[in-house]
């Protein structure tokens, strides 16, 4: 039925109006944009009817920039001003960027010893970094949305891989800003396409979203139920993509080159991203046909033709469709589920169109997954309809999204011990206190060591910021109550606070790292977590058998300053002062059995002396008063 908009004579706005709100896939390969019309979530088109824009950026000036097809059809005669791929290296240095054999960019290291800065990539108008050149992929489909909107956008949800760190995901909304986009929410990719498809398909019970696109692996279980999207748990790998697909083939094909040229000159840069160019055609051929013909002649006058057969193919990329396994069966763990719990894979990402990837989902669930909606599209058709509800347009359908954080966020606490405060596969956004205390009699300040990762040791999890607490009033160890507060918003931005409770003094940082986690370490972090589970427990339990041996050791020598000569034997302060020294031999050896021995040795010797302390101040407190003036 037909809605009329009905306004007051003389008003001149509607008191329903329509804002104009999109959703965007910034994706490695492509990019899209679309919007909510007349209720049906819509993908824009621009004035060739192209819905992908390729994520691709070349600059042909200091002020003139193309993008989208022009520029992919240019990659191969210009590869070093012409960007590809740009979103594998946002919120990344250049010691991230572990195999640059095969990309023909001229990166420029603008770290200094102290301090890892995001690359950056020289171009002929100048040094660029990822965020810039994302956001003229962004500016982009900002144009086309308010060509075919008519009007000026309110907002945008763009979307992120769910394994985008704190880092990436800061550096995606850089690239909005400077795209001019106001960002409505940055939504986890595999979300945004279980919003999709489970609005489309009326669909219930628990999801798995298997989402590989060009540069980026996600894996994300929902439970879908009435509008409610709650994620069960996440896993993935933040680079592993299309892309390594096409480098596999890339590499077999230079051994071939090799193998029947008597001489071989190394690749230039034009080369290097043709050959790219013809192995990403060639992946694409394979999806429906079994050979695929790469043919093409190099600068060097060497010709290449070479026959690769779907077989083949598969056998190149066997292992990377392994490794997309291994995040599943975690992903599967740490949501406590069963193969037979799952009700369905959507498949999501455009490389999820290669046969073997499909094959090897199925083999997995044990069910053929769910390919109803085009797996280049889900993403932004989901990230529409949550655009739509956050510019506050009316809808139908009345969304609740409980996304989660992906990694373990915790502070370091006595003898480098890390105290997770927000586990992984937190639901967002989320806010967790938890109150610490002093070291040290008369401590006035804390540094506050905020850190990301599963392992329980400091020197195994990955820094993101430090600051300090100061004004801290002067008291007794242990006698200071401070809180601090974690906080991940929607878009999984992490900000600390930390408060001393009785004063009020309150200090507060927002996390806001130079470059985010690379992808050894987000995967040596939970693979470590799991293997060395054991030796975690061992490593602390030492730790914190270590940090009570020189809390005592501290508190017992300040109680022989103060009152060893007044109320000990010299034979009784000798015997404690030598256990004193064996436990102090001790802290510096692993073992924990010890420590524990030794400590409770030091604690039996000190007994009779604690003993007559405790006499002796209350013999002086009591001293000259009688029942009447003491104080109940």
């Amino acid at each position: 039925m037909a809605l009329l908009q009905i306004s007051e004579p003389g008003m001149s706005a509607a008191p329903h109006q329509h804002k104009l709100a999109v959703g965007i896939d910034l994706g490695t390969t492509n990019s899209l944009v679309a919007t909510v019309r007349s209720g049906m979530s819509t993908v824009l088109q621009d004035e060739h009817g192209h819905a992908l824009l390729p994520s691709v950026v070349r600059y042909l000036s200091s002020n003139e920039v193309i993008v989208g097809h022009d520029a992919q059809a240019q990659q191969s005669i210009d590869p070093v001003n012409t960007i590809v791929s740009v979103k594998r290296f946002m919120g990344r240095s250049l010691k991230d960027i572990a195999d640059r054999a095969h990309i023909p960019y001229k990166f420029v290291d603008v770290s200094t010893e102290h301090d890892s800065r995001m690359l950056q990539i020289d171009t002929r108008a100048g040094l660029k970094s990822p965020v810039e050149i994302s956001a003229e992929i962004l500016k982009a489909l900002k144009v086309r949305a308010e060509k075919a909107l008519g009007g000026e956008l309110t907002g945008a949800v763009i979307t992120v891989p769910a394994y985008f760190d704190d880092a990436q995901r800061q550096a995606t909304k850089d690239a909005a800003r400077l795209a001019g986009l106001h960002v409505l929410r940055l939504l986890n990719e595999p979300t945004s396409a279980a919003v999709a498809y489970g609005l489309d398909n009326a669909a219930e019970g628990i999801y798995v979203i298997y989402d590989l696109g060009g540069g980026t692996f996600d894996i994300s279980i929902l439970r879908l139920s009435k509008g409610v999207f709650e994620v069960l748990a996440t896993n993935g790998d933040s680079a592993l993509g299309g892309d390594d697909f096409d480098h596999r083939i890339y590499c077999w094909v230079l051994d071939k080159v090799r193998e029947d040229a008597k001489s071989f000159t190394p690749l230039n840069e034009e080369d290097t991203r043709l050959l790219l160019t013809k192995a990403r055609q060639a992946k694409e051929w394979l999806t429906d046909n079994f050979e695929a013909q790469i043919t093409c002649k190099l600068s060097n006058g060497a010709f290449v033709d070479v026959t690769l057969s779907a077989p083949q193919f598969v056998e190149l990329t066997q292992t990377l469709v392994i490794k997309t396994l291994a995040p599943t069966r975690k992903a599967m763990r740490d949501a406590g589920l069963a193969l037979a719990d799952i009700k369905g894979v959507v498949l999501v990402g455009g490389a999820t169109r290669m046969p073997h990837i499909r094959h090897a989902v199925q083999e997995f669930f044990g069910q053929e997954p769910l390919t109803n909606l085009d797996p280049d599209k889900v993403v932004v058709l989901g990230a529409a309809i949550q655009a739509n509800v956050l510019a506050g347009n009316r809808s139908d359908d009345d969304l609740l999204l409980l996304d989660v954080t992906p990694l373990s966020l915790g502070l370091e606490t006595m003898g480098g011990l890390v105290e997770k405060v927000i586990p992984r596969n937190s639901t967002l956004p989320v806010a967790r206190a938890q109150d610490f205390t002093t070291f040290k009699d008369g401590q006035t300040a804390m540094s506050i060591h905020v850190l990301q990762g599963e392992r329980e040791l400091v020197s195994d999890c990955r820094s993101l910021a430090k600051f300090e607490l100061r004004g801290i009033p002067p008291m007794a160890a242990g006698a200071a109550r401070i809180r601090v507060t974690f906080q991940v918003d929607a878009d999984g931005l992490l900000s600390v606070s930390a408060r001393e409770q009785t004063s009020g003094i309150e200090a507060h940082i927002v996390v806001k790292p130079s470059y985010g986690l690379t992808e050894d370490e987000i995967t040596h972090m939970l693979q470590s977590s799991f293997g060395a589970a054991e030796a975690d427990k061992q490593a602390r339990a030492l730790r914190e058998a270590i940090v009570d041996a020189e809390q005592l050791i501290e508190a017992v020598s300040v109680a022989l300053t103060k009152d060893g000569d007044s109320l000990l034997s010299n034979e009784e302060k000798q015997t404690i002062l030598a256990n004193i020294e064996t436990l102090k031999s001790l802290c510096h050896t692993k073992d924990c059995h010890a420590i524990h021995q030794a400590t409770e040795t030091l604690n039996h010797a000190t007994e009779a002396f604690a003993a007559r302390r405790m006499d002796a101040s209350v013999k002086s407190a009591l001293a000259g008063k009688n029942v009447e003036n003491l104080e109940l």
